[in-house]
């Protein structure tokens, strides 16, 4: 049987002094003489005792972390490089300010249920709306939080990037080259799409093509809109449904990198040329889109710094020190390989 974990008493009767000052002397030395400091260490070296992080996390009402509430699934979530960049902004605040980043997914597929489980002094919530449950937990319980791609919420912080300008510049792009039959492949709404309508990212998004078409005097009779899951598997699953209709597209206008990815798998396995046969672009600029083959033409949205700026609102919230700011950050089209005139 393995030995009794030694506890703050046992320290404090083998020095000979109280609980108190044991905790003096692992958190707040200067209320205690050097030499009573030294002795306490020596028992507590002796006895193989260290101090409990949650209790002195209780302690200090602070746990020097903060959280990432994430709408999917952990494994869901690693699949797409976009959170990589996003995290690794906001990782970089953390280093510089002392603070942890830990991730939290649903808890048995409940976003809400993770909440009370996460040790940490505030939140950046990637992708729920501001009516949402999770939300409105976070406000009650008076935790810290900043949104990330939601629309703006009175006394909270917000982060953003300009979505429907971006969607507009490159449906405009392929419009101009001359593509009339166009496919959209468009993040899942959700179930809740059909009553509530399209929400956040997606909805600016969507609004941004539409704008494009109508500057062209089209409507989204011109448009195939598919909605999948954003992985690859499903961008390619899609694309070849496309293709297998009656009239295929000329571009297919992705509305993230990963899932023009799976497109360009589709249509090469299908031996149809891009972008000769049919173009393709996607949305964020992941760092795999300058190599990809073909290159691909996209919209970069700044990522990294969009994590960084959260980490950076999120902290200074938890510091009492922010007056709810909003930033939303530009978007610019980068034109590559994966985009041409319709043959």
């Amino acid at each position: 049987m393995p030995s009794r974990r030694a506890t703050s008493s046992d320290v404090a009767a083998a020095a000979g002094v109280s609980r108190s000052a044991v905790s003096f002397a692992f958190n707040n030395p200067h209320r205690i003489s050097a030499a009573t400091r030294e002795r306490i260490l020596a028992a507590a070296e002796e006895l193989g005792y260290t101090p409990s992080p949650l209790g002195r996390m209780l302690q200090a009402g602070t746990t020097n972390s903060i959280g990432v509430l994430l709408p999917q699934r952990l494994a869901r979530i690693l699949e797409n490089p976009y959170y990589s960049r996003f995290l690794m902004g906001a990782g970089q605040v953390c280093d510089q300010e002392g603070y942890t980043l830990l991730l939290s997914p649903p808890l048995q597929d409940s976003v809400l249920k993770a909440i009370p489980y996460a040790a940490v002094d505030g939140f950046i919530v990637c992708g729920l709306e501001t009516d949402r449950g999770e939300v409105a937990e976070l406000s009650r319980r008076g935790i810290p939080f900043v949104l990330i791609d939601s629309d703006r919420m009175p006394g909270a912080p917000s982060v953003e990037v300009d979505d429907r300008g971006g969607a507009r510049e490159v449906a405009r792009y392929l419009l101009d080259l001359g593509h009339r039959r166009l496919a959209v492949l468009s993040m899942d709404p959700g179930a809740e799409a059909p009553v509530r309508g399209y929400r956040g990212p997606l909805a600016r998004r969507l609004a941004g093509i539409a704008d494009a078409l109508a500057e062209v005097g089209l409507s989204w009779d011109a448009v195939r809109l598919a909605e999948v899951p954003v992985t690859r598997t499903e961008g390619y699953r899609a694309t070849r449904e496309l293709m297998a209709s009656g009239e295929p597209p000329t571009a297919v206008l992705a509305l993230s990198d990963i899932l023009a990815y799976g497109a360009v798998d589709a249509l090469q396995e299908l031996a149809i040329d891009v972008p000769s046969e049919v173009s393709v672009t996607g949305f964020d600029d992941l760092s795999e889109s300058a190599w990809f083959r073909p290159r691909l033409t996209t919209v970069r949205q700044p990522i990294v710094s969009k994590g960084r700026i959260a980490a950076d609102f999120l902290i200074s919230a938890i510091r009492g020190e922010d007056q709810h700011p909003h930033q939303t950050l530009g978007t610019s089209l980068i034109v590559r390989e994966s985009t041409t005139k319709p043959a």
